[in-house]
């Protein structure tokens, strides 16, 4: 079984296989958004994180905006987010996301943040007053959230989850066995407690959480955080491949083939998930709006086919 090198010198980058090269973004609509960002001083997880996907996201004006700031408190071995110590919360972010929203006409947004240990509530209160800006600017737009697991912050889950978003992601990011060399600063079974408590919750937001593969973990035990996930009652799972940012973070062990991510699919909707996403460039907000909809539609299919068996 490969395990991950905490401790090994910087490693250059990996050539990366012709199934997850993306061209450059170019377009007018890319350079609009990059724009509107700038101007209302928001952070987006595309450029903080070097998402591959942002030339296509962007040219179909769809970003996700990471809140509270770009500096994490965390250091997660996988992630391009700076670290350090965070800047004070800025009151107007949650009018500008909301101006953004409009201004894009987004039919769906997905609402992210770097990690705030330093805030008693984790940014919580941050995190709902954002969501009920978005929703009295553009009351028909559908909001996902992404949020940190707010370790050691009693009552910041609830608080975001009475804000009703319409989707609440948490990412367990990686199996359990490479939690300490990769996600050093979470706990894998309280990111999973966090997961089943939104359903206790509220069980009609639908949950997500995804993970990334090619960091050393074998097929086995991904099926079993699928378990895990479905345990947790989670309804929308993603996997993607890791891709190394810089040689600083942790190296790619090795990269995951099409054809695995097509059994990882089938085998995620075998285990009862209304919808699986598993592609080697999938990220977890990689198409969210179209994912939405699809989310809704088979919930009400599965509906339909519980009360027709009475």
């Amino acid at each position: 079984m490969t395990t991950v090198d905490t401790h090994s010198a910087e490693k250059p980058v990996q050539r990366k296989p012709d199934w997850i090269r993306v061209k450059a973004p170019t377009s007018k609509e890319y350079a609009e958004t990059r724009a509107l960002m700038r101007s209302k001083s928001l952070h987006t997880v595309c450029e903080e994180a070097a998402c591959p996907n942002i030339g296509e996201c962007w040219k179909r004006k769809h970003a996700t905006m990471m809140i509270m700031g770009e500096i994490c408190t965390r250091a997660c071995r996988f992630c391009n987010v700076k670290t350090g110590k965070p800047n004070l919360l800025d009151p107007r972010e949650p009018e500008n996301v909301a101006e953004a929203v409009a201004n894009m006409g987004l039919n769906h947004v997905v609402i992210t943040s770097v990690d705030r240990d330093d805030l008693d509530d984790g940014g919580a209160a941050h995190f709902a007053k954002v969501i009920r800006a978005v929703r009295a600017a553009s009351p028909n737009t559908t909001i996902e959230v992404l949020t940190p697991d707010f370790r050691h912050k009693d009552g910041a889950l609830q608080v975001v989850v009475e804000a009703r978003p319409d989707v609440y992601n948490h990412n367990l990011e990686t199996v359990p066995r490479l939690y300490n060399a990769i996600r050093p600063g979470a706990r894998y079974f309280g990111s999973l407690q966090l997961l089943a408590k939104v359903k206790e919750l509220d069980p009609t937001i639908f949950t997500k959480s995804g993970i990334m593969v090619g960091l050393g973990e074998d097929r086995q035990e991904v099926l079993n955080l699928m378990d895990d996930l479905r345990a947790a009652d989670v309804d929308f799972m993603t996997i993607g491949q890791y891709l190394q940012p810089t040689p600083k973070h942790a190296t790619v062990e090795r990269y995951v083939t099409p054809d695995e991510f097509a059994d990882y699919a089938t085998m995620g909707r075998a285990k009862g998930f209304l919808l699986i996403s598993s592609t080697p460039l999938t990220r977890s907000s990689y198409h969210a709006d179209r994912d939405f909809a699809t989310l809704r539609e088979n919930r009400r299919k599965l509906l339909e086919e519980k009360a027709a068996q009475g």
